[in-house]
């Protein structure tokens, strides 16, 4: 079983929690996730590893409340365990010596982005990062990011914070401002999908992951399945990041829902556990 060692609440719905694995926290990379129980009866759930912390044995999840099994987690507190955690899986982001890179994440695609761009700019890239949500307490992790950046931009739809507009406007005002050789996006998938034909329009490579769609995380369900460049691959094992360019957002867009109705029908059947309905006559607490 796995300690939480620390919590903390980002927004209503995303919460960041610390929790000890040190032999993952030693040996995982930039770009890998991995897979958690929440107690025996749970089920296997991928989350991407925002930090790890070699000499404390921990790593660092953001988790937004979305399921069951996501709900279920960010109701523990610090002291509490987790059933189990394994990792590291999937493969690696690739880190070397592009030259300017403009990574950018919307949401807790943030959490998702910070381990990658800290390695590429410790291989000597200057990052630009650009940061997006619905709204200011939408935007997570500002302060890590600004560590490892050499500029941040922000983009809130409703500009309540930084500039107004969506995350593809902060990264075409890179684009025509400097020469940027590649560009990695993580996030909702359409934010991936337009951040993807941005750089495509001015020929610059790009990178997105799509975790989103992760299920098993090892390959046997089949949920992630996907065509990229016209060939079929599993996002947990072959990815999770890919050419923006190969993608086949149609599909990926697809596979977004596919469980969304047994998920809704286990939430339910959680709430009335948790919270059943009252009777005639009785009290609520």
């Amino acid at each position: 079983m796995n300690k939480i060692i620390k919590k903390d609440q980002f927004s209503e719905k995303v919460f960041c929690l610390e929790v000890e694995a040190p032999l993952i926290a030693h040996s995982c990379k930039a770009g890998q996730f991995i897979i958690l129980r929440v107690d025996k009866h749970s089920e296997r759930v991928p989350y991407t590893i925002a930090k790890a912390d070699d000499e404390k044995g921990t790593l660092t999840l953001v988790v937004q409340e979305v399921g069951l099994s996501s709900t279920k987690l960010c109701n523990l507190n610090e002291g509490d365990y987790v059933q189990d955690i394994v990792g590291p899986l999937g493969n690696a982001s690739e880190i070397k010596k592009f030259g300017t890179v403009v990574c950018a994440g919307g949401g807790i695609g943030i959490a998702a982005i910070l381990p990658i761009l800290t390695a590429l700019h410790d291989a000597g890239n200057r990052v630009i990062s650009v940061l997006a949500g619905r709204t200011k307490n939408l935007i997570i992790m500002e302060d890590d990011v600004r560590k490892e950046s050499d500029e941040v931009i922000i983009m809130t739809d409703d500009g309540s914070y930084g500039e107004k507009g969506v995350v593809t406007a902060g990264v075409e005002k890179v684009i025509q401002s400097e020469h940027v050789d590649r560009i990695l996006a993580i996030g909702p998938p359409v934010m991936m999908k337009f951040t993807s034909l941005l750089a495509k329009k001015y020929n610059i490579p790009n990178y997105v992951s799509l975790n989103t769609i992760m299920v098993d995380g090892t390959g046997m369900c089949g949920a992630c399945r996907l065509t990229i460049g016209g060939k079929t691959k599993f996002v947990c094992i072959d990815g999770p990041e890919f050419d923006g360019d190969l993608v086949n957002w149609d599909e990926m867009f697809k596979r977004m829902g596919t469980f969304k109705n047994v998920e809704r029908k286990e939430m339910e059947h959680y709430e009335e556990h948790v919270y059943p309905t009252p009777q005639p006559g009785q009290d609520v607490k």
